[in-house]
């Protein structure tokens, strides 16, 4: 096992299994924890604090690893990691050739919503206020530490739909984090 049994993304030692990402060959194969596999067999539950990880595996000298790397950093969003990282040509074309859903779904132009960590809002989400924010128009400041529960998504990725004190108001994501 390569790696000294540690998940070769985020270095986790518990729970770990092959996982292929190619042609059935080792090669093609990386040592993935329970987190990192479920989060990437469900791309839309993504959480970005846990893929921090990747600003050391993206250097990883293992195809399968950087592949990986580069394919969740597409699909967070991280094109200034991306950029700097250097794959070989055919290494490339393997990465870009099995992208993750999410990432295909936001070159297609569907719009995905991120809270102030990066974690993706889903429709139904429950959120916490980050920052004290004055509700124009209402009469009231939504204090921070405030639960906005079951969340509309908009049009726009900026931002979200959520009931405070009664009242249905449109709030910035970037204010918002995603509880559990």
């Amino acid at each position: 096992m390569r790696n000294n049994a540690q998940c070769e993304l985020c270095g986790s030692t518990e729970n770990l299994e092959l996982l292929n990402i190619g042609d059935g060959s080792d090669e093609q194969s990386l040592t993935l924890c329970e987190t990192c596999r479920t989060q990437i067999a469900n791309p839309q539950t993504l959480d970005a604090t846990h893929w921090r990880c990747l600003n050391d595996s993206m250097w990883s000298e293992t195809p399968a690893v950087a592949v990986m790397s580069y394919r969740l950093l597409k699909a967070l969003g991280e094109s200034d990691l991306v950029d700097m990282m250097y794959l070989e040509d055919d290494v490339k074309t393997w990465a870009d050739s099995g992208m993750l859903k999410v990432a295909q779904e936001a070159s297609d132009g569907a719009v995905i919503h991120r809270d102030s960590n990066g974690t993706i809002l889903l429709q139904g989400d429950t959120v916490t206020l980050i920052k004290d924010l004055e509700v124009k128009g209402a009469g009231f400041t939504a204090k921070r530490g405030t639960i906005v529960k079951n969340i509309h998504l908009t049009d726009d990725a900026k931002f979200i739909e959520g009931k405070i004190n009664g009242t249905q108001i449109v709030l910035v994501a970037e204010y918002m984090k995603k509880s559990n």
